[in-house]
């Protein structure tokens, strides 16, 4: 190809340029307005919120918790529209079985029962839909949580990405147990279930075709079990939250605002697992806002947090927790992090998104 040809078709190429955080997305739906950080939380605040807006909505938890004549319940829905459909350690089945029993769990809820909503595009494989639903039926064996009821839809091809699911579910909250993020108070200790972001690496792996040094898996497992045997042994939870989209930064930032409260977090003890750590530093992710599927935080009364801690490791996905932090006075709503040098830096937001359709 001559030099002038090669020009002539560079300079009638239209130019399109891409930036990886919209300069404005007041006006169309981004897709890092699903990745947990301020522009989730815009989204949220200003369409949602503002709609739907009741008592019950209000508290912004993981659930709706409502008294009932013997009791309280809890309910709770989401959505799952990871990508890839498998990855190491789940599945897009398992992987909405065990994050709506999380989100029950966190409002401090045994849960009862499940619903599920496929929403399949017409071509996908049946090979691949009974795969997913033979690991749904498992997971929600597994954890005792039986899928009730559900609804099929098929969309056109092309319209799908294979396969969507909805789960909602519904528990019943222990008599004089209350979980809310205003409950949490200046003292209270900051506990981490365990090492953070194997979730996300390992849904990026397979997305992207990487290797890393190391086995690394998702965290996807349920934790109601462990919420349970808190609960059981007498531990004030004030607050639990799992770290989701947006991770352990995100969800710190949510907690803070909710309540009013400033918090102080320490980089040397929060646990991430060396294959994860060398995984994001090659990548420039920071682990501390990378998504977790079996993680959660607990905020509780300093003078409970090693009994807590003591609990929460006899569980295999807690074996790791850590307190990570206090909860502060000072600074309402800043996320302040003692870095493992020494310095200090505030965890704040992300506008965009790390990692895209990682749930």
């Amino acid at each position: 190809m001559t030099s002038r040809k090669a020009e002539s078709i560079v300079t009638n190429r239209k130019f399109e340029p891409v930036c990886p955080l919209p300069i404005s997305a007041k006006n169309t739906v981004q897709l890092s307005h699903g990745g947990g950080g301020r522009l989730m939380q815009e989204l949220i605040q200003d369409v949602f919120v503002r709609a739907f807006h009741n008592p019950m909505l209000d508290s912004l938890h993981d659930g709706a918790t409502w008294q009932v004549e013997k009791g309280t319940l809890a309910f709770t829905t989401d959505s799952y529209v990871v990508r890839p459909l498998f990855f190491p350690g789940g599945d897009i089945g398992s992987l909405a079985v065990n994050g709506t029993i999380n989100d029950l769990a966190m409002c401090g809820a045994k849960p009862l029962y499940l619903s599920v909503g496929f929403i399949l595009e017409e071509g996908l494989s049946m090979e691949v839909l009974q795969r997913v639903v033979h690991s749904m039926a498992e997971a929600a064996r597994a954890a005792g949580v039986p899928i009730v009821t559900g609804d099929t839809k098929v969309v056109d091809r092309g319209k799908g990405d294979g396969i969507f699911i909805n789960t909602s579910g519904v528990g019943v909250v222990p008599t004089g147990v209350r979980v809310l993020p205003t409950l949490i108070q200046p003292g209270d200790a900051i506990l981490v279930s365990g090492d953070l972001g194997s979730h996300g690496v390992a849904v990026l792996s397979v997305r992207e075709g990487l290797t890393f040094d190391g086995n690394v898996e998702s965290d996807s497992t349920p934790l109601h079990h462990i919420v349970a045997d808190l609960i059981d042994n007498g531990v004030e939870l004030h607050c639990l939250r799992d770290l989701t989209r947006g991770g352990l930064a995100s969800v710190l930032n949510e907690l803070a605002v909710a309540a009013k409260v400033g918090m102080l977090v320490d980089e040397e003890v929060i646990p991430v697992s060396e294959p994860v750590r060398g995984a994001c530093e090659l990548l420039g992710l920071d682990p501390l806002y990378v998504a977790n599927e079996g993680r959660f935080v607990a905020v509780v009364p300093a003078s409970q947090g090693e009994a807590a801690l003591t609990v929460m490791r006899r569980h295999k996905a807690a074996s790791l927790a850590a307190h990570i932090g206090i909860v502060t006075d000072r600074d309402p709503s800043m996320i302040v992090l003692r870095t493992v040098v020494g310095t200090h830096r505030v965890l704040d937001l992300l506008s965009g998104e790390q990692l895209p359709r990682i749930c």
